[in-house]
């Protein structure tokens, strides 16, 4: 073999080695990664059956129901257009409030129901998730021109 040979034969082989190295990164991750959607796009059929994903928006006032095992929530999440009723078994945060931003990770079940693994309050008055922010502004753009007010 020549040197010519010798290098292109390693140069072959670190590109093997690489694309790999990158495929099974990518492997690894692909059951990792969360989407976010808000209440319209799960409404709109967006969102992945069977698969984890967050949904965020406001937690609709009144909408919050605890049952008497201490720990299963019912409420609604909102993006000022769509509502979506969430399920979530566990501890919820301290910031968890109605009419705030709130961000939840689980699936849906068969009857179109959240069951939120994870429950995430926002941490202050002036954050919210850029997508939720969004969505909030373009449901309120949707309304007001469905309902324009007479002058």
């Amino acid at each position: 073999m020549t040197p010519r040979q010798k290098r292109l034969g390693f140069i072959v082989a670190g590109i093997v080695l690489v694309a790999a190295a990158v495929g099974l990164v990518l492997y690894a991750l692909k059951n990792n990664v969360s989407l976010y959607f808000t209440p319209t796009q799960v409404f709109n059929k967006e969102a992945p059956h069977g698969r984890s994903f967050r949904i965020g928006g406001l937690v609709e006032e009144g909408s919050v129901k605890r049952e008497n095992d201490g720990l299963t929530v019912h409420f609604n999440i909102t993006d000022n257009d769509k509502i979506m009723p969430v399920v979530y078994k566990g501890i919820l945060p301290d910031l968890f409030k109605e009419g705030k931003g709130v961000v939840a990770q689980g699936k849906l079940d068969e009857s179109d129901v959240f069951r939120a693994e994870e429950v995430l309050a926002k941490h202050d008055e002036n954050y919210m998730p850029p997508e939720a922010a969004d969505a909030l502004k373009k449901a309120e753009a949707a309304k007001a021109a469905a309902n324009p007010v007479a002058k």
